[in-house]
């Protein structure tokens, strides 16, 4: 009889025990999930405040940036610290420049050619005499040829405009994500979980850090 009791006594014991555990555990969770969102307001802003000095003591300005890559192409990309896109961008004005050069020399040609080709015994050479390669040239492929190469001239003008804006775009553009973190520390898990009233329900949790 006395053996009954113990083990009777022994086994209620434990699952009150065990019982207490679980509504510990359950209260516990509920703190720690409550804890996760109550923000205080004062730290929040000291957050968000630190945060934004840290990232414009590390980052440049994006229209510092700009500015300066407008004064000098290739300044704004070596401030981003992508200083390979340099001699890219300098491979690019000078290719440009190289073939309006030449596009300027045969518009230059072909224009003393038909000009002259059109003056007969009382030609001036206003712009110069004919190139030899261009002697016997009939007159209308002289002003075809003449108008062509004015024309594709006067287009690489705009497309070194172009790349002169893309190059300040490119450092504009570069400055302003250079504080994004896509670090493989930035992380966020969505799952199930128990909330204060008791009820289930969905934890999201975001790492920052």
């Amino acid at each position: 009889m006395k053996w009954t009791k113990f083990l009777f006594i022994t086994v209620f014991f434990f699952l009150s025990s065990d019982l207490y555990a679980q509504n510990f555990s359950t209260w516990f969770s509920n703190r720690s999930l409550h804890s996760q969102f109550d923000f205080n307001e004062q730290e929040l802003a000291s957050f968000v405040q630190d945060t934004l000095q840290k990232r414009s003591d590390t980052f440049p300005s994006p229209k510092s940036v700009l500015f300066k890559s407008m004064m000098i192409p290739g300044w704004g990309q070596i401030q981003n610290k992508q200083i390979w896109k340099v001699p890219i961008i300098y491979g690019m004005f000078a290719g440009i420049g190289a073939y309006t050069i030449y596009l300027n020399n045969n518009y230059k040609d072909y224009r003393a050619a038909f000009y002259n080709a059109n003056q007969g015994d009382d030609n001036d050479f206003r712009f110069g005499p004919t190139p030899e390669r261009l002697a016997n040239v009939n007159p209308n492929q002289l002003q075809s040829a003449r108008n062509s190469f004015r024309n594709r001239r006067d287009f690489m003008f705009v497309v070194m405009g172009l790349a002169y804006g893309l190059n300040a775009l490119d450092a504009y553009i570069f400055a302003h994500m250079r504080s994004f973190d896509v670090s493989d520390d930035l992380s966020a898990s969505v799952g199930p979980a128990i909330l204060q009233d008791g009820h289930p329900g969905v934890r999201v949790k975001v790492n920052f850090y």
